[in-house]
Formats: C-alpha cells, structure tokens, sequence
C-alpha cells in the first residue's frame, strides 16, 4: 500500500536536551513538498559532528532535534517539481547540497552550494523553514537538513546521492559524511604523486580516510601524527607506515617530520582541528612544491601564525570541504570505487547496534572506541 502523500508515523532517537541520552519515539513525518524527497533510512552512523551539536557545545542550541547525518536509505517518494529521483531509488543522504544552478554548483572548482551548503543552525527544510517532524501535534527540529536518526526522513531533493542499488548500504552508508571528508581530501586536493611521502595529523575516523586516500595514490611513506599512541596499530591497516607522537619529542613536530623526510613531506593532511596541528601540518611540508591540507574545524577564536616567506618558499596551503566532492555529481563515483574494490570501507566500521540501541553508539564514540558504528533500523 502507497504512503505517498500521506504523513507516516515511525520511531525515531530524539534529542529532548543537550547531553541527555535519545529517546526512542513514535514520531509523525509530513509528506515531501516541492523538490524534497522523503527517504526510508536502512542504516545510519554516528559521526562526532552529531556528538558535538548535541552536547551543545559552543552553538545555539535547538531541542527537541532528530540527529544523524551519515545514512543509507530508499526513496520512499518524492515531493512536486522533482524529476531525477523516484520511489525505490538507493540513496544517500549527505549533510550538504548540490543545487545545480548556483555559481558554485556550475564551477568545476567548488562544492560550495550557495543553496545547500552546511547550516547547522537550521532546524526547518528550506523552503518554509518548517520542521517535516512533528509529535503530538509539536514540531522537532532537523538537523543539517538529513536527521537521519528516524526510520523515515525528509530532505532537500539536492542533499540526496543516487547510488548503485547493489552497494551495500550497510557499508557506504558511511561515505556520507566522515569517509569521503577524508579520501577527498587527499585525492582531491592535496593530490599525492606515486612515491611521494604524505603525513596524516590526527587518527580518527577522518584522518584515516585521509591515510587511506594516501594508500590508494601509491604513497611510499604515510605518516601518521596523533597525541594517543593507542592508534597506531590500528592505522597501519590504512597504509600507515611510521608514527609521530608530538608529546615523545622536546622540539617541535613540524622539525621531527623534516628531519625524517630530508626536509619536509611532499603532502600533509590534518584532521583534528586544532590551530597547533593546522600549523605544523603546513610547516612540515618540502619547500618548493609541499602542500598543505586543512580539514579540521578550527575554535571560532583561532588564529593561523606562520612566517609569510613560507610561503615565499613555494609551500602551498589548502583548505577542503567535504573532500572537494560534490554530492549528486561525485558521491555515486566514490561508491564506484568501493564496488570495485579500489576503496576499502568495512575496515572502518568497527562496531554495529541495532536502532533501540542508539545511545550505545554515543557511548563508542565518548569512550574513544572504534571508528564508525553502524546503526540498524530494522533492528
């Protein structure tokens, strides 16, 4: 029986307050209107981006909110005006857009939707600002237009990659978010030559899609730089080959690295967010041809400092957005490359829980265990 056009009720892990622990709800979900798709999630991850907005640190907070950005769903059907999906289509939701039309959708260069780029103060779809989600009659707010923790949600026709339908997506889901952050910021920006030596700072989900993107390019030296010696093991299996821990060494990292590498990394990549990391990730790379990639997200109170003549030197220093991918046009390639085995991803997912289950997800990723926990709806 059809469900279109019609509100369907679901469960879903609401957020009533910061900190405190999803509840599981009977929640109902309004049709989709023009250009929006409403999505039937099989299985969704935690991301730290996820985390953080929900412990409220340091934006405004907006409860009660359904979370969740990073997902593997089926059309379930679509609203007016939208003619490149339709029901039973294999998506992926993605935390940001691709409208197609603006400045930036139309340049080769950029992802940077002027529509649908990343607002994480939004709480309503985009074209009334109203919330699809409801209970009991009281809106609940989305999250980065996916809120991928409901069995059914609705999103912006242009946050929605059409992927192969034989891709697990119990595995690609996690290319949404973390995975392509990574491998598209060194495939895409940073750009490794075969043999040369990249350095990764930060071991995290993100940094090893970056470790990964590196292993895949045919680096020769990957090195890994994070504060917690617990990681290392574990990278190796993205292609790390050597580890720097900066707490080990008196003097600074960017010096350790350059002096391992007869002078500086041909490519860095850093993914923690911290304005130390960002500057020794730049200051650790070849003079002449070194570049620098920033993924992290700063403090909104950071400065960059660096001596200009760095620069002069011929060191290039980038930043990236979601790996440089754009969401419709790129992300089904990506998926691709996993098909074909170009790209490895179930090394990634370290733990799985079913849907009642949600806030052990949360408790993996507070206690710094594992990389990626994958979320089973129908469970």
């Amino acid at each position: 029986m059809s469900t279109a056009g019609q509100v369907i009720k679901c469960k879903a892990a609401v957020a009533w307050e910061a900190g405190k622990p999803l509840s599981i709800e009977e929640i109902e979900v309004a049709p989709p209107q023009k250009h929006e798709v409403r999505v039937k999630i099989h299985f969704t991850s935690l991301c730290h981006t996820d985390v953080y907005f929900w412990e409220a640190k340091g934006q405004n907070p907006l409860f009660p909110r359904i979370f969740g950005h990073e997902a593997g769903g089926v059309v379930e059907s679509v609203g007016e005006g939208v003619t490149d999906l339709q029901p039973g289509d294999h998506v992926l939701p993605i935390f940001t857009g691709e409208c197609k039309e603006c400045p930036h959708c139309l340049s080769e260069e950029s992802n940077m939707c002027n529509l649908l780029r990343i607002n994480t103060e939004r709480g309503g779809m985009i074209s009334d600002g109203k919330p699809r989600f409801s209970k009991d009659g009281k809106p609940i707010h989305h999250f980065l237009g996916t809120s991928t923790f409901s069995e059914y949600t609705v999103l912006h026709v242009g946050q929605v990659a059409k992927i192969n339908p034989e891709a697990p997506l119990d595995k690609v889901c996690v290319l949404s978010c973390g995975m392509s952050t990574g491998f598209g910021a060194t495939v895409n920006v940073a750009k490794p030559k075969k043999g040369q030596t990249v350095a990764i700072f930060g071991l995290g989900a993100v940094g090893l899609a970056a470790a990964e993107g590196a292993r895949v390019s045919g680096a020769s030296r990957i090195i890994g730089i994070d504060l917690n010696p617990n990681r290392f093991e574990e990278a190796k299996k993205f292609g790390c080959t050597e580890f720097v821990n900066p707490k080990d060494h008196t003097k600074p990292v960017q010096e350790v690295i350059a002096e391992m590498t007869n002078g500086g990394v041909d490519r860095s990549v850093e993914c923690t967010g911290s304005i130390q990391a960002m500057i020794s990730a730049f200051e650790c790379v070849h003079d002449g041809w070194g570049v620098a990639v920033l993924v992290g997200v700063p403090s909104k109170d950071d400065a960059f400092q660096t001596h200009p003549v760095k620069f002069l030197n011929e060191r290039t220093l980038k930043g990236t957005f979601f790996g440089n991918y754009k969401p419709r046009s790129d992300i089904p390639g990506v998926v691709e490359k996993y098909m074909k085995k170009e790209l490895e991803l179930d090394k990634f997912i370290t733990h799985s829980v079913p849907f009642a289950e949600i806030n052990k997800a949360f408790e993996y990723m507070l206690a710094g265990e594992g990389l990626r926990c994958v979320i089973r709806m129908d469970a």
